[in-house]
């Protein structure tokens, strides 16, 4: 597949900067695979499009507050993205320090290992080496760990198009209400349009709801560049898939019910048990067109940004040409697009 094969003409002023009011009133385009219909709805009347047996699977992960900037020693500004944790031996490492994390550095010169990183509470960082080019691994230089210093200094870090400063009605609107594992730096986005209410009406329908996390991380949102689609690497992402949903996965199965997931990475972290059998671990799963989905069977999902791997994702699940004309459909009837933008159903 060639990357031109993921562009379309996304017109700037439909990329959504504000989240809506009321997240339910997001509006639900409805594609039907069988039919190749589309339907117009509203996120509050998706128990419509369900049916009892369904088991819904939504990624539990919680957004970081996980930006920082910081001064070098020198006097040169650092902004930093705290990626995760490390949490045992790194690959070409014996072993790396208690408490050190992966980060993404933006600075006018490569940080040296041994840098110190001063923030604006006084607080510090050090640079202990690099995971990969561009990628150093930072560790408290205080007596404060680095979840403390997030806790204090760090604020979320919202998608590049989206042309604002982050206001202080994103730290509640750029998470799911059902998030509660810390461990992402951007939200599953087609969870964002859930309220209890819905969950409360699905409930009542007979669809049942099971969760996985997967902490959404650089290789999610990093843009496919290869010519060829299938060369791109994506950079892996911890996972887990607990024991109860597993069970709800093969009793839904049992009585004929739909998997549904929320987001390409609910729909990745399910993708990868499948193929591996590992229920937790890191996954670099890239789906594209000309994958074979094992698990998934309907996926909720958002309009995503041309040559990237959740367009790539969407295309394999719906089938390229219906998902283009679906998107021309949407931006025909104004949809909102992106991470606080509107919620297509692809049945």
């Amino acid at each position: 597949m060639r990357l031109s094969e993921l562009d379309y003409d996304l017109p700037e002023e439909l990329i959504a900067q504000e989240p809506l009011a009321r997240r339910d009133e997001a509006r639900l385009l409805v594609l039907d695979r069988k039919s190749k219909t589309v339907e117009h709805s509203r996120f509050y009347k998706l128990v419509r499009h369900l049916r009892a047996g369904d088991l819904v699977v939504i990624n539990d992960t919680r957004v970081l507050p996980a930006r920082l900037f910081a001064q070098k020693e020198s006097g040169g500004r650092v902004e930093l993205l705290l990626v995760r944790r490390l949490d045992g031996p790194l690959e070409g490492r014996v072993e790396v320090p208690a408490g050190a994390w992966v980060a993404l550095a933006r600075t006018h010169r490569v940080l040296k290992e041994n840098s110190r990183l001063i923030l604006s509470d006084g607080h510090a960082l050090r640079v202990v080496g690099y995971a990969r080019p561009g990628r150093p691994i930072v560790v408290s230089d205080d007596t404060v760990s680095i979840e403390q210093i997030l806790e204090r200094d760090g604020t979320l870090a919202l998608p590049h198009y989206i042309h604002r400063t982050v206001a202080p009605a994103d730290s509640d609107d750029y998470q799911t209400v059902y998030a509660s594992q810390p461990g992402a730096i951007a939200a599953p986005t087609a969870g964002l349009h859930f309220t209890d209410d819905i969950f409360k009406e699905m409930a009542a329908a007979g669809v049942r709801t099971a969760t996985v996390t997967l902490h959404i991380g650089p290789g999610t949102f990093a843009p496919v560049r290869a010519v060829e689609v299938e060369s791109h690497s994506m950079e892996s992402e911890w996972f887990t898939i607990p024991a109860a949903t597993r069970e709800a996965i093969e009793h839904t199965r049992r009585i004929g019910g739909r998997v549904i997931t929320v987001g390409t990475s609910s729909t990745r972290a399910l993708e990868s048990w499948a193929i591996t059998g590992d229920a937790e671990g890191f996954t670099g799963l890239f789906i594209h067109p000309g994958f074979r989905f094992k698990l998934a069977d309907a996926m909720l999902t958002n309009f995503h940004m041309p040559r990237t791997t959740v367009l790539a994702l969407a295309m394999a699940f719906a089938g390229r040409e219906q998902l283009l004309a679906a998107y021309r459909d949407a931006i025909r009837h104004r949809y909102r697009f992106l991470s606080y933008g509107d919620a297509m159903l692809i049945l």
